[in-house]
């Protein structure tokens, strides 16, 4: 897997906004969530708003690990970042490897957007022509073997004909034939 998968992998969708969770950014940073957390308060300015960052409920926590919390016991709520907020992020983690992620996050969350973007039809689109073309042949061959039929079935009265006339002819045939020789009188 690479880098742009591994951080689309991480974007959640919670309360209508794709989000990353703190964890996965103390990880993808390679920092402690509590030393991004400690930075993140000691700015909180920054972050002010639903739409840079927001803590988790314990019921949203749980939907987007999908009940089960590979982090142990959770003594805080986790902090979901925005893509705006992911972006403020690297003002306050001021490291080569923080910059570097930062860009990785940013090309993941414009890929997502581009994702979404497309219309869901290509892959419909495909299937419905090829169902249509598969109607059309399906089509083709009916009136085709409905041809055969009609062939067939003039073949099959022409041959009853000719069996008909050919029965009649024998019937003529057997005909009691005159004896031969001399007739007892």
């Amino acid at each position: 897997m690479n880098d742009l998968e591994l951080v689309r992998s991480k974007i959640y969708e919670i309360r209508g906004q794709r989000v990353m969770l703190d964890f996965d950014l103390a990880e993808l940073y390679q920092v402690e969530t509590k030393q991004l957390k400690r930075a993140v308060r000691r700015n909180i300015q920054r972050f002010e708003g639903d739409d840079f960052m927001f803590e988790l409920t314990p019921d949203e926590f749980l939907r987007c690990k999908n009940g089960t919390s590979n982090h142990g016991g959770v003594r805080y709520m986790p902090f979901a970042f925005t893509e705006l907020g992911v972006a403020m992020l690297s003002s306050v983690l001021r490291s080569n490897t923080a910059i570097e992620v930062n860009r990785n996050i940013m090309r993941a969350f414009v890929a997502v957007r581009q994702m979404l973007a497309q219309p869901k039809t290509d892959k419909f689109a495909v299937l419905e022509q090829r169902i249509e073309k598969l109607e059309n042949y399906i089509e083709e061959v009916i009136t085709d073997v409905n041809d055969v039929n009609e062939d067939t079935r003039m073949q099959i009265e022409l041959i009853n004909e000719s069996l008909a006339e050919l029965q009649t002819e024998r019937k003529k045939l057997k005909a009691p034939r005159p004896a031969i020789g001399f007739k007892p009188q």
